[in-house]
Protein backbone atom coordinates (compact mmCIF):
# COMPACT_ATOMS: atom_id res chain seq x y z
CA UNK A 1 0.00 0.00 0.00
CA UNK A 2 1.29 3.42 -0.93
CA UNK A 3 -0.18 6.64 0.44
CA UNK A 4 0.41 10.08 -1.03
CA UNK A 5 -0.70 13.11 0.97
CA UNK A 6 -1.11 16.55 -0.55
CA UNK A 7 -2.91 19.85 -0.14
CA UNK A 8 -1.06 21.49 2.69
CA UNK A 9 -0.19 25.15 2.68
CA UNK A 10 -0.09 28.46 4.52
CA UNK A 11 -3.43 29.87 5.66
CA UNK A 12 -4.64 32.40 8.20
CA UNK A 13 -6.49 31.63 11.39
CA UNK A 14 -10.16 31.04 10.68
CA UNK A 15 -9.53 29.85 7.13
CA UNK A 16 -10.32 26.43 5.69
CA UNK A 17 -8.11 23.91 3.95
CA UNK A 18 -8.59 20.41 2.58
CA UNK A 19 -5.81 17.85 2.50
CA UNK A 20 -6.01 14.66 0.46
CA UNK A 21 -4.49 11.22 0.57
CA UNK A 22 -4.44 8.97 -2.47
CA UNK A 23 -4.05 5.27 -1.74
CA UNK A 24 -2.75 2.63 -4.11
CA UNK A 25 -2.14 -1.05 -3.67
CA UNK A 26 -4.26 -3.84 -2.21
CA UNK A 27 -7.66 -2.39 -1.30
CA UNK A 28 -8.36 -4.84 1.51
CA UNK A 29 -5.37 -3.42 3.33
CA UNK A 30 -6.98 -0.03 3.69
CA UNK A 31 -9.33 -1.19 6.49
CA UNK A 32 -8.98 1.86 8.69
CA UNK A 33 -7.65 5.13 7.33
CA UNK A 34 -6.48 7.89 9.58
CA UNK A 35 -5.00 11.36 9.76
CA UNK A 36 -2.29 12.22 12.23
CA UNK A 37 -0.26 15.35 12.76
CA UNK A 38 3.08 16.25 14.24
CA UNK A 39 4.07 19.72 15.31
CA UNK A 40 7.74 20.68 15.82
CA UNK A 41 9.07 19.22 19.04
CA UNK A 42 5.93 17.25 19.71
CA UNK A 43 4.88 13.66 19.31
CA UNK A 44 2.70 12.51 16.44
CA UNK A 45 -0.94 12.72 17.48
CA UNK A 46 -4.20 11.29 16.26
CA UNK A 47 -6.54 13.64 14.39
CA UNK A 48 -9.28 11.55 12.79
CA UNK A 49 -10.03 8.07 11.43
CA UNK A 50 -12.54 6.44 9.12
CA UNK A 51 -13.47 2.90 8.17
CA UNK A 52 -12.88 2.48 4.46
CA UNK A 53 -15.91 0.31 3.77
CA UNK A 54 -18.66 1.84 5.92
CA UNK A 55 -17.40 5.37 6.50
CA UNK A 56 -17.63 5.36 10.28
CA UNK A 57 -15.65 8.27 11.68
CA UNK A 58 -13.98 9.37 14.88
CA UNK A 59 -12.15 12.55 15.85
CA UNK A 60 -9.75 13.85 18.43
CA UNK A 61 -11.45 16.23 20.85
CA UNK A 62 -9.20 19.08 19.70
CA UNK A 63 -10.63 19.01 16.16
CA UNK A 64 -14.17 17.76 16.75
CA UNK A 65 -16.68 20.09 15.12
CA UNK A 66 -14.02 21.78 12.95
CA UNK A 67 -12.51 18.94 10.91
CA UNK A 68 -14.31 16.41 8.72
CA UNK A 69 -12.78 13.18 7.46
CA UNK A 70 -14.21 11.49 4.39
CA UNK A 71 -13.27 9.10 1.63
CA UNK A 72 -14.10 8.57 -2.02
CA UNK A 73 -13.86 4.87 -2.67
CA UNK A 74 -14.03 5.31 -6.45
CA UNK A 75 -10.98 7.56 -6.35
CA UNK A 76 -9.16 5.65 -3.59
CA UNK A 77 -8.80 9.00 -1.87
CA UNK A 78 -9.29 10.15 1.71
CA UNK A 79 -9.83 13.78 2.65
CA UNK A 80 -9.55 15.95 5.71
CA UNK A 81 -11.60 19.12 5.50
CA UNK A 82 -10.27 21.57 8.06
CA UNK A 83 -12.40 24.58 8.96
CA UNK A 84 -11.92 27.35 11.51
CA UNK A 85 -8.21 26.64 11.56
CA UNK A 86 -6.17 27.79 14.53
CA UNK A 87 -2.43 28.46 14.87
CA UNK A 88 -2.19 25.39 17.10
CA UNK A 89 -3.30 23.27 14.12
CA UNK A 90 0.07 23.98 12.51
CA UNK A 91 1.80 20.66 11.88
CA UNK A 92 2.83 18.13 9.28
CA UNK A 93 -0.26 16.08 8.52
CA UNK A 94 0.20 12.38 7.77
CA UNK A 95 -2.27 9.88 6.39
CA UNK A 96 -2.06 6.27 7.46
CA UNK A 97 -3.71 2.93 6.89
CA UNK A 98 -4.18 -0.05 9.15
CA UNK A 99 -6.51 -2.88 10.11
CA UNK A 100 -7.27 -1.98 13.73
CA UNK A 101 -9.88 0.53 14.88
CA UNK A 102 -7.52 2.44 17.12
CA UNK A 103 -5.99 5.88 17.45
CA UNK A 104 -2.41 5.10 18.41
CA UNK A 105 0.09 5.57 15.58
CA UNK A 106 1.70 2.19 16.23
CA UNK A 107 -1.50 0.44 15.14
CA UNK A 108 -1.17 1.79 11.59
CA UNK A 109 0.97 -0.11 9.10
CA UNK A 110 1.32 2.25 6.16
CA UNK A 111 2.11 5.95 6.14
CA UNK A 112 2.16 8.76 3.63
CA UNK A 113 5.00 11.25 3.46
CA UNK A 114 3.16 14.12 5.16
CA UNK A 115 1.99 17.53 4.05
CA UNK A 116 2.72 20.74 5.96
CA UNK A 117 -0.14 22.90 7.18
CA UNK A 118 0.81 26.28 8.61
CA UNK A 119 -1.81 28.51 10.23
CA UNK A 120 -0.76 32.08 10.90
CA UNK A 121 -2.41 34.23 13.56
Amino acid sequence: VQLQASGGGLVQAGDSLRVSCVASGLTFSYGIMGWFRQAPGKEREFVARITWDSGITDYADSVKGRFTISRDKAKNTMYLQMDSLKPEDTAVYYCASGLTWASHPRTYDYWGQGTLVTVSS
